[in-house]
């Protein structure tokens, strides 16, 4: 296909309009318009509402003040951050015995989509974005870990912006440097984000070194998942042996890191409930008793990892399932993450004369936050899209010749 030079500088495919809805017309593809239109219209209808009615169409409360949208912000984010990771592997860390470079592009590009995406969903529960910029400008709250959340994925955003600009460049050794400056703001970002759990003093269930370290292991495992999911969409599951080596490798990884996962989770368990420290150990035992707690298990750690522990690493298309199970426990891991740590009432929760506080906060996302949180996958896969078809992804790092 025809390139061009957009602005004089990044290279594009030479495409129109029409060319974008040049596909071919399989049931799948159709199935997948269908969903990604639907989405589309949730996020428009969600926003709508949101606009006209203001702020209380959330279920959120003072009692409860993180919902939905702050949940699927974080599945995002950490989307992003994995992409980044496993996109490091070859244009960074350059492991080029597995060729990861053949994924290096798709991933950053990958990591950019989700990111955008995070922050289209949670323009929405901050209210005032524009405003929340200028202000995290000109007045820094640098004892604020969620100041410096904002600020580190800003800078993250953009690293990865100028290194996927230099992968379609071709200027190999430009892109291993801000690939690297972008990898480690990222992870400071992602285990920033972790701090804003584990600072939490008033809520014991989180308080911790844990979730810092968590929300990179996890990341990590997101990446992986993704890029079985990017590869299978890419090749209609008919893998070439060069993708199918580099698949083999993550498959790999993936193991030892669901196995480190249930190791630090099962850890984590047993120290809440230990001793029986009120706010902590309640927390964790109402927790394991509920069903979502146990869908992130099976579906992000039991399955993918018996797969793989079955021998099945592979069979990439046993993987590319897995996968998507995977990500359906993922997105219960974010949830669980942001509800779960409000599951007790704070002491100082206001009551009537003669009303106690009640035992557990309870909390279900109204219409509008689930419109806009799966219309936040409708703009992803949009961008991810529009992204195949106006940029080379698929093609092999080229390096750099010696000066």
């Amino acid at each position: 296909m025809e390139t061009k030079k957009f602005m004089g500088f990044l290279p594009v495919n030479a495409i129109s309009i029409k060319d974008l809805f040049a596909f071919e017309k399989s049931f799948a593809n159709l199935l997948a318009i269908a969903v990604t239109v639907v989405f589309l219209v949730m996020f428009i209808v969600g926003v709508g509402n949101y606009l006209l009615h203001g702020h209380h169409v959330f279920n959120v409360t003072r009692e409860h003040p993180w919902g939905l949208l702050i949940a699927t912000y974080v599945f995002f984010v950490v989307s992003s951050t994995g992409l980044c990771i496993v996109g490091s592997l070859g244009d960074v860390f350059k492991f080029e015995a597995l060729n990861y470079q053949l994924f290096s592009r798709r991933a950053i590009f990958g990591s950019i989509v989700t990111i955008l995406a995070g922050f289209a969903v949670i323009a929405f529960e901050i209210g005032h974005p524009l405003r929340m910029m200028v202000y995290n400008v000109l007045t820094p709250g640098f004892t604020s870990a969620i100041w410096w959340m904002g600020t580190l994925y800003g800078l993250y955003l953009t690293f990865m912006i100028i290194e996927f600009i230099f992968l379609l460049r071709h200027e190999m050794r430009r892109a291993q440097i801000f690939g690297f400056i972008g990898l480690m703001v990222g992870l400071a970002a992602h285990s920033n984000l972790g701090s804003v759990f584990g600072f939490l003093n008033a809520r014991p269930i989180s308080n911790g070194v844990y979730y810092p370290t968590y929300f990179i292991l996890t990341a990590f495992i997101t990446g992986i998942f993704i890029a079985f999911i990017m590869m299978g969409f890419r090749y209609k599951l008919d893998f070439p042996p060069e993708i199918r080596k580099m698949l083999t490798g993550l498959a790999k990884i993936q193991g030892f890191l669901l196995g480190a996962f249930l190791f630090f989770a099962g850890w984590k368990m047993l120290t809440d409930v230990y001793g029986g420290m009120p706010g902590r150990a309640d927390v964790a035992w109402h927790i394991f008793h509920s069903w979502t707690f146990w869908a992130e298990i099976v579906l992000a750690i039991l399955i993918p990892g018996l797969v793989i522990l079955l021998g099945q690493a592979q069979s990439h298309v046993k993987m590319f399932y897995a996968s998507l199970i995977g990500m359906v426990g993922v997105f219960f891991m974010r949830y669980n993450l942001v509800h779960d740590t409000q599951l007790k009432p704070l002491q100082m929760m206001k009551t009537t004369r003669y009303q106690l506080p009640p035992q557990w906060v309870e909390y279900f996302p109204s219409t509008t936050e689930i419109l806009i949180s799966l219309g936040g996958l409708g703009l992803m896969f949009v961008m991810y899209y529009v992204g195949t078809r106006l940029f080379d992804l698929d093609e092999p790092v080229i390096e750099e010749a010696p000066e």
